[in-house]
């Protein structure tokens, strides 16, 4: 309980030292609005602000599925060739160090703008943790246990859905925890430039059209939002992979 309360307390700290401040300096709301502030906004745009809400989530949703199932799969491939893995590595760094931003555009010309350009731009900046953890993960499996299933005659497709999968299963979980994440940011980011062109705007778009009109309370409740959908996908994901690698991986059993 103390542990769980810890973080509760420093928050309620940490804001209450916020709403003094700019109090007591007379901070104008257009620079650092008091939380106080941003909490009615919550309140007033409601609706507008939930309804971004959902549409940030369901193109985070989309990214980060697709970048569960291309960064498994090319992590598969990877591993199966190590001349594959030298080849074809490096491009996977590559697309993890180009800033989205700059090729935000291309996704609108090549996608058009709205939910599919936005959900690309998730899968582009979430799918590396995915691809370079089952990497590791199916290399780290140990090579005594290779043998042993070489000597009584496994085929590949046994060797990697019987051993090479499932021990590679806490690696996965943690490339699939982080991409969690990063698809949210990967969201946002793509609808700064991808927009919606359905009418439905993100929470991305929220932002830029308050901070355009200087609404900067407003600009504070869409980030408070976004960032409180990261923490809920992070979670999400987190506790199914936990029961996930309870229930599959050794490692993660506990002795009784």
């Amino acid at each position: 309980m103390r542990g769980r309360l810890a973080p509760i307390v420093a928050l309620a700290m940490f804001l209450g030292a916020w709403e003094l401040g700019v109090r007591i300096f007379a901070v104008p709301a257009f620079l650092l609005p008091p939380p106080s502030d941003i909490a009615r906004e919550l309140v007033a745009d409601g609706g507008p602000l939930g309804s971004a809400l959902v549409t940030t989530a369901r193109a985070a949703v989309i990214g980060f599925v697709l970048s569960g199932i291309c960064g498994v799969g090319a992590g598969v491939l990877l591993s199966s060739s190590r001349l594959l893995e030298r080849a074809l590595y490096p491009y996977a760094v590559f697309l993890q160090t180009v800033p989205i931003v700059a090729i935000a555009p291309l996704l609108v010309i090549w996608f058009g703008p709205g939910l599919r350009a936005v959900a690309v731009s998730a899968l582009i900046v979430s799918v590396f943790p995915v691809i370079a953890n089952t990497l590791a993960g199916i290399r780290g499996v140990d090579p005594a246990l290779r043998d042993l299933f070489r000597l009584y005659g496994a085929s590949r497709t046994q060797r990697l859905l019987k051993l090479e999968l499932p021990g590679a299963l806490p690696n996965i979980i943690t490339g699939l925890r982080v991409a969690s994440g990063l698809a949210v940011i990967g969201t946002i980011v793509g609808e700064f430039v991808a927009g919606f062109s359905e009418g439905n705007a993100g929470l991305g778009i929220t932002i830029l059209a308050a901070y355009r009109q200087l609404k900067t309370a407003q600009l504070f409740a869409a980030v408070v939002l976004a960032a409180l959908l990261g923490l809920a996908f992070f979670g999400v994901v987190g506790g199914i992979g936990a029961r996930v690698v309870r229930r599959w991986h050794a490692s993660a059993r506990s002795d009784g």
